[in-house]
């Protein structure tokens, strides 16, 4: 054995680190994955649920003018409940003075046109702000 070749060398073992690589290629995918489903979940879910002001301005919209005393508490919940912005905070505070004489008593005419005029002018600014 004396005649073995030295010029030839053993093998080297090459540091591979291409397992890791694509493990960490992975992970970073399925994050990326699991954060568009988190966020379309998100969007749909909110989407889903009902947006009570819709539901508030649905009811405004319905009020039966025939009872005016109901109809002057029903716009005067439903209103406070709607009012967000300054203009139709304005409208609300001028039809409610108007909507007073409507209230607290047993007998109560018809609603007049100036109150049925500042009541539609209400509807139109809160369904303009929704």
């Amino acid at each position: 054995m004396e005649n073995e070749l030295r010029d030839i060398k053993p093998l080297l073992e090459i540091p591979d680190s291409s397992y890791y690589i694509f493990l960490l290629l992975l992970v970073v995918v399925g994050i990326i994955v699991l954060a568009v489903l988190f966020f379309l979940f998100k969007k749909f879910w909110l989407n889903r649920q009902v947006n009570m002001k819709k539901v508030y301005l649905k009811e405004l919209k319905a009020v039966n003018w025939r009872d005016s005393k109901k109809a002057a508490y029903a716009v005067t919940e439903l209103g406070r409940k709607l009012v967000e912005e300054e203009r139709s905070s304005e409208i609300y505070e001028q039809i409610l003075p108007m909507l007073e004489k409507y209230k607290y008593r047993e007998e109560v005419p018809l609603v007049d046109e100036e109150t049925l005029k500042q009541y539609n002018l209400l509807v139109h600014v809160i369904d303009e702000s929704i």
